[in-house]
């Protein structure tokens, strides 16, 4: 089922010794959540499973760091990222996600783990700049090649800086 939400400026902020948790299928759908979880969505638990993970996703959200998450995760490997959350009645709150593939006894990607966890307000700076840099992208370059464009912007500042996306992630 998908809810109408319409994003407020109310911001929900972590605590420090929170962790949100969830799990979801190779589909997207969450499979597990956490209370954190069930608290900063606003939605009750039963509404959350079996519901696309992107039932938070905030419309600040580059669709370009979405493509970017999935093509690191669909390479095997685990991803860390910054990311803006919408709650049911439309509060945002921010994380510094951690997903990683979740394999089976036989070693096979069978759905994917995210723990996510307060970042600092210098990394919530950082990325709400950039981020706005990248949809600003994504309009100029039109639905079609919106992912392309914002994931070219990426780039480009990760070689000016001279690092990989995950040293970047991880230094501010």
């Amino acid at each position: 089922m998908k809810y109408k939400v319409t994003p407020t400026q109310n911001e929900l902020v972590m605590r420090e010794d929170d962790f949100i948790i969830s799990k979801t299928d190779l589909k997207g759908r969450i499979t597990y959540c956490n209370r954190v979880f069930i608290e900063f969505a606003g939605y009750t638990e039963a509404e959350l499973l079996g519901a696309q993970h992107n039932i938070v996703r905030h419309p600040d959200m580059p669709r370009g760091v979405f493509k970017f998450l999935w093509d690191t995760l669909g390479a095997g490997n685990e991803c860390f990222a910054f990311v803006k959350n919408m709650s049911r009645d439309g509060s945002f709150y921010w994380v510094l996600a951690n997903v990683t593939p979740n394999l089976s006894e036989r070693g096979e990607v069978e759905g994917y783990f995210s723990a996510r966890r307060k970042p600092s307000r210098g990394a919530v700076s950082a990325m709400s700049d950039l981020y706005r840099q990248m949809l600003a992208e994504e309009q100029r370059a039109g639905s079609r090649d919106a992912c392309d464009a914002s994931l070219a912007l990426l780039t480009t500042v990760l070689t000016q800086k001279g690092v990989s996306y995950e040293q970047f992630v991880l230094s501010i």
